[in-house]
């Protein structure tokens, strides 16, 4: 809480044209994704820096060069999405839950950038959501989805990951990008506004040539077995 405020208190002068900016590319009938991908990272980078946190990035030539594809990172917070935003140069919408959508400025971005929440208590809606997003990945949209369901809340160690978020990607036969974040809950989770570096790995990605005969739980395993390599070296080794 202490971070946002500093971002808020920093920003002052400016949040007014950015919530507003968001909430009209939410709102707007001609509606370009590259536009309102373009000031959302605008914002999402300003946010940033007046946080006071740095966000490095690597691998992002593992990025697909075709559109139509998920991200799968671990989940630490509220703060993951910002760091996607600032770091990842091409559009993506992701699938939030039902009870994260209505935090405020959330809430516009998520209609910003066409989100889908999901409501994992509703199995019919939840099973709506599978098929939107394929059908929406074939078309060449990109998604982020935390494979966890929610975030850990034990720093940089993972909770299992769930075989039916990899749902989606079968269904749409698009390449998996396993993405590890490290030090991601620092921001937002812990108390302090002291300078803080989070680190975003894109790793390679796994087409449907590789996964398309696994079950999803051997999927979500492989893919929860490559970020956790990532984060020991990375973390580890401070490697840059």
């Amino acid at each position: 809480m202490e971070r946002i405020v500093l971002m808020v208190v920093r920003l002052i002068f400016r949040v007014p044209y950015y919530m507003l900016g968001i909430w009209w590319n939410g709102k707007r009938k001609d509606y370009d994704p590259e536009k309102a991908y373009a000031f959302i990272k605008k914002v999402t980078k300003a946010a940033n820096r007046a946080g006071r946190v740095t966000i490095e990035s690597y691998g992002l030539e593992n990025i697909p060069k075709e559109n139509g594809f998920i991200f799968f990172p671990n989940h630490q917070g509220l703060f993951d999405v910002l760091v996607f935003l600032e770091s990842c140069p091409v559009p993506f919408a992701f699938v939030i839950k039902k009870e994260a959508s209505q935090v405020i400025l959330l809430k516009q971005v998520i209609s910003a950038l066409r989100s889908v929440v999901i409501d994992r208590e509703d199995i019919r809606q939840s099973l709506g959501v599978i098929n939107q997003v394929a059908e929406e990945v074939k078309k060449g949209r990109n998604f982020l989805i935390f494979a966890e369901g929610t975030r850990s809340k034990m720093g940089n160690k993972l909770l299992p990951f769930k075989g039916g978020t990899f749902k989606s990607a079968m269904k749409a036969k698009c390449p998996i990008v396993p993405c590890a974040l490290i030090d991601s809950f620092k921001p937002f989770d812990e108390r302090s506004i002291q300078q803080v570096t989070v680190k975003l790995i894109y790793l390679p990605p796994i087409y449907y040539e590789e996964y398309g005969t696994m079950k999803t739980p051997e999927i979500a395993n492989m893919v929860k077995s490559r970020i956790e390599t990532a984060i020991s070296e990375y973390e580890n080794t401070g490697k840059r």
